[in-house]
């Protein structure tokens, strides 16, 4: 059978020392299970600074708020809360962990959708609320004036622009307000002035186009402008998050793969998927339609560098840098990083269970794990796991597979090539799987158990770990 093009991921830093000790790895699954999640805080830290050198580049002011639904890590909350991060919440379950971990607040973004107690909760700790809705304000402002609370620090979170009458972005989100509602919603806080104070306007969308969040961006200052010619005073724009990961060690093998994945669609090489799925790609009188439904995993310009590029968009319609933009009405810029904060933060273990080949001449490996604990290729994420421990052996093609009872629980839907076979016991090491893919979607379906989360830190010989709430920041200064 032909090989199989490798999409091997990228990994640094701490991350890069823990797959280089598969005994202790090995030691860690057997004491705690499989899955295992293991998270590195120090690395989320570290994350943020290159955020903020990206402000300091354009003079901006502002925060940088973590998406916290990207993972439910402790150690990444209290990492953050010793520094200088801000936490965007988006249930009553993510405010009441922030809360406990010790984030004031003054640092909490309330997102997502609100019932009465988060919005209660909210309102009481003074955090910000992003609203989405007119009738979100309405029962927010109507929970302020019942308790007697300061007013409510709000922003108006807008879901589409228009230039000349025409939608401006592809995708609008169904989160927020059209910017055409503005001034319905600027007419609601004028009447509840007392309860609410408006901090600004947001937007977040499902996009990794530049230019689209750019026009976005005009479309905030446009907003903003209107706010302050209705007798307002907002000082701030959030942008949210979106700036991208790049999982993958080499550009070639992307490309490679995924005109190979074309040339497999249309019979022209064998199957590279089970059933020959091809990720939105279909063939149709010998061509191939339809569209690559994945993320692009190998992108040179993610993360601080794509908010570099983003605040150095010229504006058309206004002529200056977006960043100089912000700078010349001295608004702050928040963001709203989830992915992009927890880039080489973390990995999740998986023990091989069963090997065996079906009648068709396929390999499957099993794992003691599912697709909701270990979920990169749900969220359209395609690359290889890191098979330990490392010995000789022949480079195989193989499917992994989870475990439930479910035919759809491939861990890989398409066969990945590993240096030798795998037999029982060994590991595979899903890499940088900290932004969304180690829990998101993670449950008890058949009573399997979810994964268990260690944090890993650097101490005199070399890193050491703790159960994920037993991190504390400084943890590796005290060993």
């Amino acid at each position: 059978m032909e090989p199989e093009p490798i999409l091997e991921p990228r990994v640094d830093g701490l991350l890069s020392d823990v797959l280089a000790e598969p005994e202790r790895l090995s030691a860690m699954v057997e004491a705690l299970g499989s899955p295992l999640n293991v998270v590195v805080p120090e690395r989320m830290a570290a994350n943020a600074e290159h955020y903020r050198d990206v402000y300091r580049r354009h003079r901006l002011s502002g925060r940088t708020y973590f998406a916290h639904k990207a993972n439910r890590s402790s150690a990444f909350i209290r990492c953050l809360v010793a520094g200088q991060c801000g936490v965007d919440v988006a249930s009553l379950g993510e405010l009441r962990h922030v809360l406990a971990a010790g984030f004031p607040g003054d640092r909490i973004m309330a997102t997502g959708p609100k019932d009465a107690e988060f919005l209660w909760l909210a309102a009481q700790v003074g955090a910000v609320v992003n609203a989405d809705s007119s009738e979100e304000l309405e029962e927010l402002a109507g929970i302020a004036a019942r308790f007697g609370t300061a007013p409510v620090r709000v922003m108006i979170r807008l879901s589409g622009f228009d230039s000349a009458g025409v939608p401006i972005l592809s995708r609008p989100s169904r989160f927020g307000v059209h910017a055409r509602e503005l001034d319905a919603t600027l007419d609601l806080l004028d009447k509840y002035r007392d309860t609410l104070r408006l901090l600004g306007v947001s937007y977040h969308l499902d996009t990794t186009g530049v230019e689209e969040k750019a026009l976005a961006l005009e479309g905030c200052l446009l907003a903003m402008h209107r706010a302050l010619t209705r007798g307002f005073a907002p000082t701030a724009i959030d942008i949210g998050g979106g700036f991208g990961v790049n999982y993958l060690a080499d550009r070639e093998q992307w490309e490679r793969y995924t005109t190979e994945l074309g040339s497999a669609v249309l019979g022209r090489r064998p199957a590279m998927t089970w059933q020959n799925h091809g990720y939105g790609l279909h063939a149709e009188a010998g061509t191939v339609r339809g569209t690559l439904g994945v993320y692009p995993a190998y992108r040179e310009i993610v993360g601080a560098r794509y908010l570099d590029e983003l605040l150095s968009w010229k504006s058309s319609s206004l002529g200056r840098s977006l960043a100089t933009l912000l700078l010349e009405n001295l608004y702050d810029l928040y963001i709203e990083p989830g992915r992009g904060l927890t880039d080489q933060c973390g990995l999740t273990l998986a023990r091989v269970v069963e090997v065996r080949t079906t009648h068709a001449g396929d390999t499957l490996v099993r794992v003691a794990a599912n697709s909701r604990d270990i979920s990169a290729e749900s969220h359209a994420v395609l690359m290889d796991p890191v098979l330990l421990p490392e010995r000789p052996g022949v480079a195989t093609g193989v499917y992994l597979t989870g475990n439930l009872c479910l035919e759809d629980d491939f861990i890989t839907r398409r066969r990945v090539t590993l240096p030798r076979t795998p037999v029982p016991g060994d590991l595979l090491a899903f890499v940088n799987t900290a932004g969304y893919f180690m829990d998101f979607a993670a449950d008890h379906a058949l009573m399997q158990p979810t994964a268990r989360t260690a944090a890993v830190f650097r101490d005199a010989g070399g890193w050491s770990w703790c159960l994920d709430e037993q991190y504390w920041p400084g943890k590796g200064s005290r060993s």
